[in-house]
């Protein structure tokens, strides 16, 4: 497995990545997963960061994972949301997903950000340093997502007086 940051080509294997892995969770009477139509509306919007998109390919060179992290916001201080992450069906279970979490972590806290925020399992990101945003001081905009689900990740630049709303870029809230 090669993870490697994504590339202008691996747009549509991103795309078949995305609804490869969340196929079952379509919503009745979408054609596609919302993550595929996530990621897209993320690169239009202005909060798309290139050096924090990321795939994985499998040892054929097949594109088999993508995870990236965006533009978002603590208070009116810079932060990142990490999401979707998605692994091709075929291939889950495999450490791909982790490896890609590794590699966005330390690639958001090389380029100096203070935390990563997810709407996530909670049983899963635990293991990636999340925590309940709670802990922190740190709440979603959206009533309806507080709660364990919604975790941080510190990073390097991370200073305890970052407390407050977190936003995520347009498009989490359109979808």
């Amino acid at each position: 497995m090669l993870v490697r940051n994504e590339t202008a080509d691996d747009r549509a294997a991103v795309a078949d990545v995305h609804r490869s892995a969340f196929a079952p969770m379509t919503p009745p009477g979408r054609t596609e997963p919302v993550e595929v139509v996530l990621v897209e509306a993320l690169r239009l919007c202005g909060a798309w960061i290139d050096e924090l998109s990321f795939v994985a390919e499998d040892d054929d060179g097949a594109v088999v994972a993508h995870i990236c992290l965006t533009r978002a916001t603590v208070g009116d201080v810079p932060a990142l949301a990490l999401g979707p992450l998605g692994v091709r069906a075929d291939v889950q279970a495999r450490g791909t997903g982790s490896a890609l979490m590794l590699a966005s972590l330390g690639a958001a806290d090389a380029l100096g950000e203070p935390l990563v925020a997810l709407l996530g399992h909670k049983d899963y990101y635990p293991r990636f340093g999340f925590v309940p945003a709670a802990d922190l001081g740190v709440t979603p905009d959206v009533a309806e997502w507080a709660g364990d689900s919604f975790m941080v990740r510190t990073l390097g630049a991370y200073r305890p007086e970052l407390r407050g709303e977190f936003r995520y870029p347009s498009p989490f809230y359109l979808l």
